[in-house]
């Protein structure tokens, strides 16, 4: 009874009731983009760090190259010599080294010459069709598949560079062999090929090997085919060179010299993924913050807002109040109306801003998608931070409801019946 009429009583006043359900929604619609975002970024970027000490490539911003190489969301920093980087890659010290070659792009995604693996690292299976094995076989990212309906079979053309508008290459045509299954991380979002795919594209490109040219033809049709292998660049091509090679250490030995000793002795770098990742976030961080303490703001004005709504109506109430005393209300049943009138607004606002929050993730998915080949998940539920920022709303409410709730509980019947 004391509920139905708590809920009655709110809408008796919508504006006030409808501001104060905006402010807090508002906040909590922060609160909860920030939480997930900040679990699922940080993720995400972890995930594709494992089994990566170090990156090495040529010269240049050490958080560029890991963002280029690990994270292809980012411009080399430049390219590598093969032949140098291979003798650093054989070191005792190494327990794995995964060469790459960034070449061109398809549709926007890129083109990354690399070795089988890369795969392995990411744990990217093949769902379809096979790994790539000959010149200008390519495995395609799940993402990609979905997006582009590619299939097995398929042809296309590449890109130069890194723009989708970039000069096409009409004289090789890449042939799809392979659809990976969803990984969550940066693979989903890549085409992979062989490194001397990558080599062969320009050396072609530039007229040196092929003379043919031939029309170039939508992804599903059939383009030049390599059947014949005999003149494919191989592997051991001489004078080649590569964008960045990751780098696994067998201990940690290794990881704490190589920087100074390739900056010493080559016109190389070697970078920490995990030391500018941490320098990133810590970046971001302060943009996270920021907005934090905003969302409480709001929170805080929204608690202000529910406060003046209930004072006001109180003083109208008065009559209403010693009348509901006179029937046979007690003090604790007036106190516990404007208390769960507040706790509606609060937890009405609590959960427009849940929903709210998780729309705005899903956009904000599809812009990082565009642009960073990175989607977020609006439907994980992170109980723990969830479930707290739940109990604030609720403190809010009682806290905003406590001073009208204490005057309702003292109400003088008497006088106030005489003055109505």
């Amino acid at each position: 009874m004391i509920a139905k009429l708590a809920w009655r009583n709110i809408w008796f006043k919508p504006l006030n009731t409808i501001l104060s359900i905006i402010l807090l929604m508002s906040s909590v619609a922060i609160i909860t983009v920030l939480i997930l975002l900040e679990k699922q970024f940080e993720e995400k970027f972890n995930s594709n760090i494992d089994g990566v000490d170090l990156v090495m490539g040529a010269q240049g911003s050490p958080l560029q190259l890991i963002l280029s190489s690990v994270y292809q969301v980012d411009a080399p920093t430049g390219n590598i010599s093969y032949d140098s980087a291979k003798v650093w890659m054989k070191s005792r010290f190494i327990e794995k080294a995964i060469p790459l070659a960034f070449g061109d792009n398809y549709r926007g995604y890129k083109i990354l010459g690399t070795t089988h693996d890369y795969l392995e690292k990411y744990d990217a299976k093949i769902a379809e069709g096979k790994l790539f094995e000959h010149n200008f076989e390519v495995v395609i990212g799940h993402e990609i598949a979905q997006k582009l309906s590619i299939k097995i079979g398929d042809t296309f053309f590449g890109s130069h560079g890194d723009a989708a508008e970039g000069e096409v290459h009409e004289n090789e045509a890449y042939t799809v062999v392979g659809i990976t299954k969803k990984t969550g991380k940066v693979v989903d979002n890549l085409i992979l090929c062989n490194i001397p795919s990558v080599w062969q594209m320009h050396v072609s490109h530039e007229g040196h090997n092929h003379e043919e040219n031939i029309e170039n033809p939508a992804h599903g049709e059939k383009g030049h085919e390599h059947n014949e292998h005999e003149n494919d660049l191989t592997i051991d091509e001489p004078g080649m060179e590569i964008t960045a090679v990751l780098l696994k250490f067998r201990n940690k030995m290794g990881i704490v010299t190589w920087p100074r000793i390739i900056a010493q002795n080559t016109k190389m770098q070697v970078a920490s993924p995990a030391i500018e990742i941490n320098r990133l976030f810590s970046l971001f961080g302060i943009g996270i913050e920021a907005l934090r303490y905003l969302a409480y703001g709001i929170m805080l004005i929204s608690g202000i807002s529910i406060f003046i709504a209930l004072y006001n109506t109180l003083k109208e109430r008065k009559f209403e109040f010693a009348l509901l005393r006179v029937g046979g209300a007690k003090r604790f049943q007036l106190l516990l109306l404007l208390l769960i009138e507040s706790l509606i607004l609060c937890i009405v606002g609590f959960l427009f801003g849940t929903i709210l929050g998780r729309i705005a993730l899903s956009f904000l998915s599809n812009a990082a998608e565009e642009d960073l080949k990175m989607s977020f998940n609006p439907f994980e539920f992170i109980w723990e931070k969830e479930g707290i920022l739940f109990l604030l709303t609720i403190f809010v409410g009682i806290i905003a409801a406590l001073i009208p709730a204490i005057k309702a509980y003292n109400l003088n019947i008497s006088k106030t019946l005489s003055n109505g």
